[in-house]
């Protein structure tokens, strides 16, 4: 961590793999990751559905994650049920195991519920001492500039995988350096949800790859 810099509280880590990793299944990983792609897209329409179980709870789903549910409970009861919370915490987490599986940085088949080599993590909030009850409605708004970054920053990451791809298939291995930065643009995005969607933090999300 930088010098001055303050722990935010959403952290997010993958493993290195200090080992060659399969080539075969790197070769062809976008047909391999099929059907958890599948689990994945499947698990976005239950979102949806587990945010309406009770009749009094509305639940907006984005990719399966509870977005205008707990937006209405913040503010108008100043709760975040834990539920919700642990829904979106473990949604996400296996949504990033899916991920690090396409960005190649694991050539272990993502797990439903085991943890594997990526470790997220969110402080469960206190709504009415920490959330502004207010502050969801614009959080969208006022996360635009990473929104535009975040673009760009995908885009480069799209460009470090392609690299990778080719480098894990003549050397078996990951450029460190290309690692770690699909890292830090995991890690970006992953704040950014947890402020702008999530809504588990008010603390606007620092503009860093770096933990």
């Amino acid at each position: 961590m930088e010098a001055g810099s303050t722990a935010y509280p959403v952290t997010f880590s993958v493993d290195y793999p200090e080992r060659e990793l399969n080539r075969l299944t790197t070769g062809f990983r976008l047909i391999v990751a099929i059907p958890i792609l599948i689990v994945v897209a499947a698990l976005g329409g239950e979102g949806a559905h587990y945010g309406n179980q009770q009749s009094w709870a509305f639940g907006g789903g984005a990719g399966g994650l509870l977005f205008l549910a707990p937006l209405l409970m913040i503010l108008f009861r100043q709760k975040y049920p834990r539920w919700w919370f642990d829904w979106n915490l473990e949604l996400l987490r296996f949504e990033n195991r899916v991920c690090v599986y396409l960005a190649l940085m694991d050539d272990r088949y993502p797990s439903t519920d085991e943890r594997q080599s990526v470790q997220l993590e969110l402080l469960y909030p206190d709504a009415e001492r920490d959330l502004n009850r207010w502050l969801p409605l614009v959080k969208w708004l006022l996360a635009i500039p990473h929104f535009i970054l975040l673009v760009f920053l995908w885009l480069a990451a799209v460009v470090a995988v392609i690299i990778a791809w080719f480098a894990i298939l003549f050397t078996g291995r990951y450029p460190r350096g290309l690692f770690d930065f699909v890292l830090g643009v995991l890690r970006w995005g992953n704040r950014v949800v947890a402020y702008a969607f999530i809504l588990v933090t008010d603390e606007y999300p620092p503009f860093r790859l770096s933990a």
